[in-house]
């Protein structure tokens, strides 16, 4: 019987997680901008994604979305409007003439700010092709629900420690002060790299 490799499935995990995207790009903004409380809810909305679509790869369902082009293109389009949307959200901020300070209270709400890092991660096709080919790479068809349900806690671990711990450091007060100081700089990268995300998915084919 052959044994999943979780050495594999960890370095795997750790280079994509840890790596820039919408996800960690997104935590940075909220906690640089609205403090430590929006970035970690927001972390929890983007860990809740990566766990729903972990355990579907885990039991076959990324690999049914797959197979059915047409709901994986539903999710693509989605997934490019919400980074469009984000995009012009922080290409507006950039260029607003509002006093630069350090909010008191959260712009969003804890719920506004899960449920935005639960789309991010929903409607990101690219995180239903990662796990799918994290598990058919590291893990034997033969595994039982209960090793399954292992790596799941384990790639959910990482994954929490990642996100949470972007959470936390771009939320110390200087990090924040160096966002104020520069914030048309940091909010033009994220419009570029939110808008660049969303073309790539826009022209980027299913398969791809």
């Amino acid at each position: 019987m052959e044994e999943i490799n979780y050495l594999l499935i960890v370095i795997s995990a750790l280079a994509a997680i840890a790596s820039p995207g919408p996800a960690t790009l997104a935590i940075a903004g909220a906690s640089m901008k609205q403090g430590r409380r929006a970035g970690v809810c927001l972390a929890f909305g983007v860990l809740s994604g990566s766990l729903f679509w972990s355990t579907s790869a885990a039991f076959g369902l990324a690999a049914i979305l797959h197979t059915n082009v047409w709901l994986f293109e539903v999710f693509r389009y989605c997934g490019a409007l919400y980074l469009l949307y984000l995009a012009v959200k922080s290409l507006r901020s950039a260029f607003s003439t509002a006093p630069l300070t350090l909010p008191a209270n959260q712009a969003m709400t804890a719920k506004g700010c899960y449920l935005s890092g639960l789309l991010i991660h929903l409607t990101n096709p690219k995180a239903i092709l990662f796990f799918a080919a994290l598990y058919s790479i590291g893990v034997p068809p033969t595994a039982s629900p209960l090793a399954l349900l292992s790596v799941i806690l384990v790639v959910g671990a990482l994954s929490s420690l990642i996100f949470l711990g972007y959470a936390v450091l771009f939320s110390y007060s200087g990090v924040r002060r160096i966002y104020l100081k520069s914030k048309r700089v940091f909010e033009s990268v994220f419009a570029v790299f939110f808008g660049a995300a969303s073309l790539k998915l826009l022209i980027s084919g299913a398969g791809k």
